[in-house]
């Protein structure tokens, strides 16, 4: 567990230093908050990448605890903040081991997003976590048109022992992942993991692939994909709200995984898309080992997001 919590820590540390010292700057001493204060406050929170909405949720609790007497010094700002966002995001905690149905077989994951947030590494950490745990699994290289990435899913297929299902490049990414479901079912696989192209959110054509790859899925297995995981970057802040909304309308998100939080101070946008979209949060990456692809813990984020 302390391994666990020193890699949540060690990845927010930006975001986290970015509050702290916002907090700081605003020289609250010892006296309890004024208008002003909260007004500053409510600005901090925005600008950290929480959202409008958890911001102000966030600063009403901070008015009611401020009118109790409750807050005195940064400290107690601090404590009221963890002990908001902890509640906020206590349905969104994650046990791995209870991802996968036992009686699903094989479970499907479809991984979707844009170019570039990490997809095909992310799927690469979920086949070494699995394969860990003693589960067959069969990798679906649903991108077709990057040679780079149907090569980069082989090398970890090899490393990991994985199955890897591919097609010549420019194939027909739906065919190659009811391909995959196909082999993964007569193999005895336990998991199916499908990759699938980068793509533009803004892009109705290629929104209407994705739809496409979900119905041909579904012909094989009324029942698949069993989740839709959406990877963000986690550098990009706000603009995965907006990512986030337009693939879940398309083919109904079911989970994310939000990458590369160790290199930004926007880990807060973590809060803001739970708070306003409801959609469970299932991994952050906080650097590049495969471990460093953590299950969502709600107390150990709020920490390490907030400090001591």
């Amino acid at each position: 567990m302390q391994g666990f919590l020193k890699r949540f820590s060690k990845g927010l540390e930006k975001t986290r230093l970015g509050l702290t010292k916002g907090l700081q700057r605003l020289g609250l001493g010892t006296r309890p908050l004024n208008p002003g204060d909260l007004e500053d406050l409510e600005e901090l929170l925005i600008t950290s990448d929480l959202g409008v909405h958890a911001s102000q949720r966030f600063l009403n609790f901070l008015k009611e605890e401020n009118k109790k007497g409750n807050i005195k010094n940064i400290d107690d700002i601090k404590n009221c903040l963890k002990g908001a966002m902890k509640t906020l995001l206590a349905p969104c905690t994650f046990d791995f081991a209870d991802w996968v149905h036992p009686q699903i077989k094989p479970f499907v994951i479809l991984v979707v997003g844009v170019n570039g947030v990490g997809k095909t590494t992310t799927i690469g950490k979920l086949a070494h976590r699995f394969t860990a745990e003693g589960k067959k699994v069969t990798l679906a290289a649903g991108d077709t048109f990057r040679a780079a990435a149907v090569e980069q899913l082989e090398i970890w297929g090899k490393r990991v022992g994985a199955d890897v299902v591919k097609q010549q490049s420019g194939s027909d990414p739906a065919a190659v992942i009811f391909d995959a479901l196909a082999a993964g079912r007569a193999r005895g696989t336990d998991i199916v993991i499908a990759d699938t192209a980068g793509r533009l959110h803004t892009k109705a054509p290629l929104m209407e692939e994705l739809k496409k790859i979900k119905r041909v899925m579904q012909k094989e297995d009324s029942a698949s994909p069993h989740e839709i995981l959406l990877v963000l970057d986690g550098t990009i802040g706000q603009n995965s709200l907006s990512q986030t909304r337009l693939f879940h309308e398309a083919v109904g998100v079911t989970g994310l995984a939000l990458t590369k939080l160790d290199g930004t101070a926007k880990g807060g946008i973590v809060v803001a898309i739970y708070d306003e979209l409801k959609i469970p949060i299932r991994f952050i990456g906080v650097g590049e080992a495969p471990e460093d692809l953590q299950p969502f813990q709600a107390e150990a984020f709020v920490e390490a997001l907030l400090g001591s």
